[in-house]
Parts: C-alpha cells; structure tokens; sequence
C-alpha cells in the first residue's frame, strides 16, 4: 500500500512524502518541487513573518532530494510523484529507465468542481505516453485513474465521490525519446527557428 502524508519532526525538517507499508520494509519518496507560499516560503528572510502571523501547520516542507530512485514493491520499481510535480516532464524522467511504474498522488480538493482536475489529469496521461509507463493516480476529489503506457484512461472515478479502482496494471521497461533526451530537442528546434528567426528580422532592417 502508497499512502501520502507528512513525515519528519516539527521541531525539525519535515516532508510532504509518500511512503509504502505492506511486507517489504517501508520506504519513502519526499516531495522535490514544492508549492511556493502552499508547501514552502520563499525568500524566509523577508516572507517567514506570514507563517508567524497566520501560524498554518505544516506550511513550510522540506525540499526532498533531487536523486531520489524509484521505490521497490510487488516486483516493479514505482516512480511516485505528488501532486503537479507530474506537470514537469524532465523531473518525472529523473527515475527512468530504472522506473517501470508511475503514481500520483494529489490533494486537488482545492480546485472544487473545476476543469482543473481534468487537465491534471491530462497532464499524467502525457507523463505516461512520453515515459512509456502506466500513470495510477490517487486523489481525494478527482481524477482517481489508471492510465496505460500510450496515455489512455482505462478506468476512473467520477469526481467528489467516494470509491476504489480496481484494474490490472503492467510495468514496463526500456527507454522513450523523451527519457532519453527530454525537452533538449525541442529547446533547440526552438533555438534554431529563434536565430532564423532573428537573422531575417535583422535582414530586412533598412
């Protein structure tokens, strides 16, 4: 079993973590790219009298490291990934190839009955299709799905209601383009067509 919740002390670091229980030992994953002013405050220096004022628990995480590999349980190596840290491909691939299942886990109750729960979960479907990977996401409002390794939604729950997904999942393995090189070769293209770009605009200058 993948369970989200916060580890750590409060009288000393602490993490926005998902950790597994079950008859292999526990281990853990700790989020890396935390919410600015939702799970973290920036620039302590000038903003740390806010968490004075407002006192809001568990309001300022710890950065989980950036090496972090994939945990090990029923035989597969589980990427997981909290919340829209799924939103950034070049961080979900940090764990690949050696990873050949993806979860998310989400609190997306803060969007209430909006599309944005829709496009995170759009968001995964890319996640899958570019890594290669079945998606399974966990959330407490929606989308609660299980997507395979071309992005397709196999099964879901309907938002803001109670429930389990069962399904069978498959792990994969080998290496994707997009694992591979991830954004580098469309930051280029983007690059080139900038100078092209550029050079006829300097061109036609009279």
């Amino acid at each position: 079993m993948l369970t989200g919740q916060p580890t750590g002390s409060l009288q000393g670091a602490y993490y926005n973590s998902v950790i597994s229980y079950g008859s292999a030992p526990s281990q853990r994953y700790h989020k890396v790219h935390l919410v600015p002013f939702g799970e973290y405050i920036p620039l302590k220096a000038f903003w740390g009298w806010v968490l004075d004022v407002l006192h809001i628990p568990l309001s300022d995480f710890a950065r989980g490291a950036v090496d972090q590999r994939p945990l090990a349980i029923g035989g597969q190596r589980v990427a997981a990934n909290i919340c829209y840290e799924d939103a950034f491909g070049e961080e979900i691939i940090r764990q690949l190839p050696e990873a050949s299942v993806l979860v998310n886990v989400s609190n997306l109750a803060w969007f209430g009955d909006s599309f944005a729960p829709w496009q995170h979960a759009q968001m995964s479907q890319m996640r899958a299709l570019e890594t290669g990977r079945m998606m399974l996401r966990a959330t407490n409002t929606g989308v609660t799905a299980i997507i395979d390794a071309r992005g397709h939604v196999l099964a879901s729950l309907p938002l803001f209601t109670a429930g389990s997904l069962s399904g069978e999942i498959q792990g994969y393995a080998g290496t994707t383009p997009y694992v591979r090189w991830g954004n580098a070769p469309v930051l280029a293209l983007w690059g080139i067509l900038g100078g092209v770009l550029l050079a006829i605009a300097i061109r036609r200058r009279p």
